[in-house]
């Protein structure tokens, strides 16, 4: 099928080349700057996040890519093609809004057959495909409700039907999950995920939440005032962080600032102002030494005791001792900050293995923080 401007039925792009290249993209607002200079390159095939606070960009972004905002330079590449300037209805594009955007008056099965109607789908291929796409969401037997008819979780299924019927090589999704409640929202992200890989179709999804992008995607793109920070799968970005802001945006960590002391081919030693000296894992980029640099370390790499390490434990080189000052039992884990004797305030997670009715720590108690080399992270900005 071909539609205006834009052939939806292409032969499917090499492996090699993305399915969307975004070059240079800059959007502008007046004097602000919404997107500045960002390109990326998404796969075929791939579920893509773009996470990132509010007023990073991110919604333009998506908005550019779905022909609703039009870039001032650059260029916006689908399957080879510069889509920039063609009609939002003209791009084998489809976009999932965060408030889901149905049309009050019309059923489920209207709902889903206006994009079809739009594009001139005989009357049979039409029903043929709202069936489809009911069999698809799990809808069947509410293909003549209205809207109002619909809980939150069903709306959103309409919704999702909707943007898919049209058969888009790329569906855009702005926070479609941002309305649902906790439970809902978690069994619907592994709904996309079986539904995106069952169809093969590119998924790019646009949200503020860290656990929803590190759950559904295969990358994430990390956005800040309209620049790309980092392009990572969740465990790279996670584990390995390009820079301090990445790494205190996504998740938790601790910060701790110094100079490296000395280094050799297998660690570094940070002196820090207030956790004394700290034996790190050297980072891929060479670093000189006496350099400022910030060490990052995720709650739960830091292991507490009541004694410390046994000398030869793995983690023995870096012992901190504190008091516990706060405790958070969170189910799953529980959390505890410790005031270190030299001055820093560590957060230390541990996971509730055992059923007990007490915290393993309490506040007031003095206790050693201990992590390993290796789990600590040297950034340089």
């Amino acid at each position: 099928m071909t539609e205006q401007g834009v052939t939806t039925d292409a032969a499917p792009p090499s492996p090699d080349v993305p399915l969307l290249r975004i070059e240079a993209v800059e959007k502008r607002f007046g004097g602000s700057v919404a997107v500045d200079g960002l390109s990326l390159d998404i796969k075929a095939g791939e579920f893509f996040a773009l996470l990132g606070p509010s007023g990073c960009g991110k919604t333009t972004l998506l908005r550019m890519l779905a022909g609703f905002e039009t870039p001032d330079r650059g260029r916006i590449l689908l399957d080879g093609q510069d889509v920039a300037l063609v009609l939002p209805h003209q791009r084998p594009v489809n976009m999932m809004f965060q408030n889901y955007a149905l049309f009050p008056h019309l059923s489920v099965k209207a709902n889903i057959a206006f994009g079809l109607k739009r594009a001139g789908l005989k009357r049979a291929e039409i029903k043929a495909r709202i069936a489809e796409m009911l069999a698809l969401v799990r809808l069947d037997g509410l293909a003549h409700r209205r809207p109002d008819q619909l809980s939150g979780g069903q709306q959103q299924r309409v919704a999702l039907a909707r943007a898919l019927a049209r058969r888009p090589k790329l569906l855009l999704l702005d926070e479609p999950l941002a309305a649902l409640d906790k439970k809902l929202r978690e069994a619907t992200q592994r709904e996309l995920i079986e539904l995106q890989r069952r169809l093969g179709t590119t998924f790019v999804i646009v949200t503020h939440d860290q656990d929803e992008a590190m759950t559904v995607a295969d990358r994430i793109g990390v956005m800040s005032a309209g620049r790309l920070e980092q392009v990572a799968a969740p465990r790279q970005l996670y584990e390995a962080p390009a820079s301090r802001w990445v790494a205190e945006f996504v998740g938790d960590v601790n910060i701790l600032d110094g100079r490296i002391a000395a280094q050799d081919a297998h660690r570094l030693t940070v002196a820090t102002a207030d956790a004394v000296t700290l034996s790190v894992a050297p980072p891929r980029q060479p670093v000189a030494t006496d350099r400022a640099v910030s060490v990052a370390i995720r709650p739960e790499k830091i292991k507490l005791s009541r004694r410390g390490p046994s000398p030869d434990a793995a983690g023995a080189l870096n012992r901190l001792d504190g008091v516990v000052s706060e405790v958070s039992y969170l189910g799953g884990l529980t959390s505890y900050t410790v005031k270190l004797d030299a001055g820093a305030s560590l957060r230390a997670s541990l996971a509730n293995t055992a059923r007990v009715e007490v915290d393993e720590f309490s506040r007031g108690q003095h206790v050693v923080a201990w992590f390993a080399p290796d789990d600590c992270v040297v950034l340089q900005r």
